[in-house]
This record gives structure tokens, sequence and C-alpha cells, in this order.
């Protein structure tokens, strides 16, 4: 089965197992319905994962690498870093969050991408840091991990 990302953002990743909650009896059984409401509609076998939650920037690393099974190892370079940070920040501070308007500045976008892929792979950290780096070079509060690997996540599917 293979990752799907919605239109929020949202990635619907497969699971290996199923969980189960034991009853007060100690059986295991179906969740009641207090537990169900509690958790997110996903097909059986699958999770349903949101910007910012644990395991995102791993399962939208795995959609983008989905997408283009062929693409050779991501590299990253200087300039590629520099576009996708003013990238990144052109969509963050843009009244209509508009990855197409942000990306028509763009000299090379394939490199762009290529160097958000890398940030991807990093993971959170790599991710909080790359965040730090766009406040830096571009001004303002860095932004949050969720909402920068939301950007991110719009700016891929743009590209591919």
């Amino acid at each position: 089965m293979e990752i799907i990302r919605n239109a929020d953002g949202t990635l619907v990743v497969p699971v290996k197992q199923v969980r189960t909650h034991a009853t007060e009896s100690g059986d295991d059984g179906p969740p009641t319905i207090a537990e169900s409401a509690t958790q997110p509609e996903a097909a059986p076998g699958t999770r349903l994962l949101h910007p910012g939650e644990g395991g995102y920037d791993e399962a939208l690393a795995a959609w983008d690498s989905q997408q283009n099974p062929e693409r050779a190892p991501v590299v990253s370079t200087a300039s590629g870093r520099q576009e996708a940070m003013t990238l990144v920040h052109k969509v963050a501070t843009s009244p209509d969050h508009s990855v197409t308007l942000a990306m028509e500045a763009l000299d090379d976008p394939k490199a762009s991408g290529e160097a958000l892929r890398h940030v991807l792979i990093g993971g959170v950290h790599s991710v909080e840091d790359f965040a730090s780096e766009v406040a830096e070079a571009e001004g303002g509060e860095p932004m949050s991990a969720h909402e920068t690997t939301k950007i991110i996540g719009e700016i891929l599917a743009e590209l591919d």
C-alpha cells in the first residue's frame, strides 16, 4: 500500500499492526465508542498523520520518494537551499499562501526541491533548524516545525 497525501496536507500511511484495546475484563476487543471517537478516520491497516505529528516528516519524505522512485539520491546545494528558504518564506508570508506564485521567481526549482527533500530526510530537528535559518535569512520569527513541514509538503506536491 502506498502513502496517500491529502489536499489538507495529512498523510494516510499503512500500518503493520492494527492496535486493539483491552476491555475492563482484560480481554482484547474492539475499541469503545469513546475510544473510537478520539481516533481519526482512516481505512483499516492505515493511520492518518497530521503535519507536526510524530512520524509525519519521515512519512512525507517516503511519500515524496514514492512519487518518483527512479530519482537519484537527494543532494542539497547552497544555491538550492537559499532558493528553498526564500520560497518557504514567501509561501508562509503570502496572504493567499500560493505556492504556484512563489515558485515563479525560482531560477532552479529542481535544486530547491532537492534542498527541501534533504531537509525532510533529516527529520524533525532538521526541519526545526531549517525554520530557524529561514527566519534568520528572511527576517521574522521561526515557524514551527509543523508549519514548515506542511509548506514543504505543498511545495513538493506542486513540483511533482
